[in-house]
C-alpha cells in the first residue's frame, strides 16, 4: 500500500491504493484547507455504496409482494422471509465495523459493494413458481450482506469528520443509505405496474449495473484513512462502558423500528386491509412513503441533536413514537385506513429523527472519556458497530412480532401494543440516564 499525505490524496489515482497517513479534522486550518474537501468526497461515495447496500438488504420486502398463490407461501412465511435478511445483516455489522480498520475504508467499501452481486444474482436465478420455500429462505438470508454495509460506512465516515459536524455527517451518510429502502420499493412498484407480478426477476436485474458502478466509484474516488487503527480491543472497551448498552437499547427503538417497519409495511397493509390492498400494486403504491420520509429526516435529527442535544431530541422522539403506536392501535381497532396510515407514517418519520439524534450521542460518549482524539474515534467506531448490530435486531423483533400477532389473532394489535410499551421504556431510560436532575451524563449528550 502506498501511503500519501492528504494533499496528494485529493488527486484521483486509480492505478494505486489511496491512503492518507495524516488526518486532523479537529484542526480548523487543516479542515478548511483540505480536510473538508476530502471528507466530502468520501462521504458522497460512501452514501452511494451504503444506499445500494440498503436496497439489496430490503430486496425481499419487495419480492414478497410478487409471491402469489403459485409460490405457496402464506403471510407468516412472508414475514419470515423479511426477517432472515434483517437478522444476518445485524450479525454482520460487527465484523464490518472492524473491517474498516483492518483493510481500509476504501478497500472494504469496494469489496462489500462487489459482494452485493451475490444475493442479487441469486434472487434473479431462483425466483420462479415451484421453487421450494427453503431455497427462498436461504437466498433471502444472503441478502443480509447489504445490512453490514451500514456499519462499515458509518465507522469510516465517523473518522473523517470533526466532533462539531458528526451529527450532520453521520445523519447524511445514514439518511442517504436509508433511502435505499424506499428506492427499491419504488423499483418494485415500477416493475409491478409495467411488467406485472409475474416478473419479479426484473427487480434484482435493475441493481446489477448499479452495484458495479458503486464499487467502481469507491475504487476510484475514496481513500483509506490511516488513523482508525488498533481496533483489536475496541469491542471489549466499548462493552465495558455502560453507556454503550444504553445506546444499543435506544437504537433498537429507533433504527429497529425503521428497518422493521420498512420490511413489513407492505405485508401489513395486504393482510390487515386486504379489501383495499387486494393486489401487490396497490400495496406497493404506499409501501415506499414511510421509509422515504424517515430517511429524508434522519439528517434533520442529527442537525437538531447538534443544536439542542441528542438526549433531548431522542426523548421527544420516543415520547411521540409512543403516541404514534397508540394511534396505529386505535386505527386498527376502528378499521380506519386513513388514521392507520397517518400513525404509521408518523412512526417512520419519528424513527428517522431518532436515528439521527442517537448517532449524534455516540461519539460524544467517548469525546471526553478517551485520552486522545484517535482513541475517541476508535471507541466511537466500535460503539457504532455494536449499537448498529443490536439495533438492527430490533427489525427482526418487529417482523417476528407481526408474524406472531397475525398468526394468532389475524391482526397486528398485539404487535402495536408491544411497540407502544417499548417506546415508553426507551423514553424512561433516556430520561433516567441522560436528562434527570443529577444524571452523570457525558458532556455533549
Amino acid at each position: 500500500m502506498t501511503a500519501v499525505p492528504v494533499a496528494e490524496a485529493t488527486v484521483a489515482a486509480p492505478a494505486r491504493t489511496r491512503a492518507i497517513t495524516e488526518w486532523r479534522p479537529e484542526d480548523e486550518d487543516f479542515w478548511a484547507e483540505a480536510g473538508a474537501r476530502v471528507a466530502r468526497r468520501n462521504l458522497v461515495f460512501s452514501v452511494l455504496s451504503e444506499h445500494i447496500g440498503f436496497s439489496v438488504w430490503s430486496l425481499w420486502s419487495v419480492l414478497v409482494l410478487f409471491l402469489g398463490p403459485a409460490y405457496h407461501v402464506d403471510a407468516a412465511g412472508k414475514f419470515t422471509l423479511t426477517a432472515v435478511p434483517t437478522a444476518l445483516g445485524a450479525v454482520l455489522r460487527l465484523p464490518y465495523t472492524y473491517a474498516v480498520a483492518r483493510f481500509g475504508g476504501r478497500n472494504w467499501t469496494v469489496f462489500s459493494a462487489t459482494l452485493l452481486l451475490v444475493p442479487t444474482v441469486l434472487a434473479g436465478v431462483v425466483l420462479h413458481p415451484g421453487v421450494s420455500y427453503g431455497t427462498l429462505l436461504a437466498v433471502a438470508c444472503v441478502a443480509g450482506v447489504g445490512g453490514g454495509n451500514f456499519a462499515s460506512s458509518m465507522a469510516n465516515i465517523n473518522a473523517f469528520y470533526p466532533q462539531r459536524l458528526k451529527g450532520w455527517a453521520l445523519g447524511i451518510n445514514a439518511g442517504g443509505g436509508n433511502l435505499g429502502v424506499p428506492v427499491v420499493q419504488l423499483v418494485g412498484l415500477a416493475v409491478l405496474a409495467t411488467a406485472g407480478a409475474a416478473h419479479p426477476r426484473l427487480v434484482p436485474l435493475v441493481y446489477l449495473p448499479l452495484i458495479v458502478l458503486a464499487a467502481l466509484g469507491a475504487a476510484l474516488r475514496m481513500d483509506n484513512l490511516g488513523t482508525p487503527r488498533n481496533d483489536r480491543h475496541a469491542l471489549r472497551d466499548v462493552a465495558l462502558e455502560p453507556h454503550s448498552w444504553v445506546m444499543s437499547l435506544l437504537y433498537i427503538g429507533t433504527f429497529g423500528s425503521f428497518i422493521g417497519f420498512g420490511f413489513a409495511f407492505g405485508q401489513v397493509l395486504q393482510v390487515q386491509f386486504h379489501q383495499q390492498f387486494d393486489t401487490p400494486v396497490k400495496a406497493a403504491c404506499l409501501t415506499f412513503l414511510g421509509p422515504l420520509l424517515g430517511s429524508l429526516v434522519r439528517p434533520v435529527g442529527g442537525r437538531l441533536a447538534d443544536r439542542y442535544g441528542g438526549a433531548r431530541i431522542t426523548l421527544a422522539t420516543f415520547a411521540l413514537m409512543a403516541v404514534g403506536a397508540a394511534t396505529v392501535l386505535a386505527a386498527s381497532h376502528a378499521r380506519s385506513l386513513p388514521l392507520f396510515l397517518a400513525g404509521f407514517v408518523a412512526l417512520f418519520v419519528l424513527s428517522g429523527l431518532g436515528n439521527g439524534s442517537t448517532y449524534k450521542m455516540i461519539p460524544a460518549i467517548f469525546q471526553v472519556r478517551a485520552a486522545t482524539e484517535e482513541e475517541a474515534r476508535r471507541r466511537a467506531s466500535g460503539l457504532i458497530g455494536l449499537a448498529g448490530a443490536i439495533g438492527a435486531f430490533g427489525g427482526v423483533l418487529v417482523n417476528l412480532a407481526f408474524r406472531q400477532s397475525f398468526q394468532a389473532t389475524g391482526n397486528g394489535d398485539a404487535a402495536y401494543l408491544a411497540f407502544l410499551a417499548a417506546y415508553a421504556v426507551c423514553s424512561l431510560v433516556t430520561w433516567a440516564v441522560y436528562l434527570r436532575p443529577g444524571a452523570d451524563r457525558p458532556q455533549g449528550i
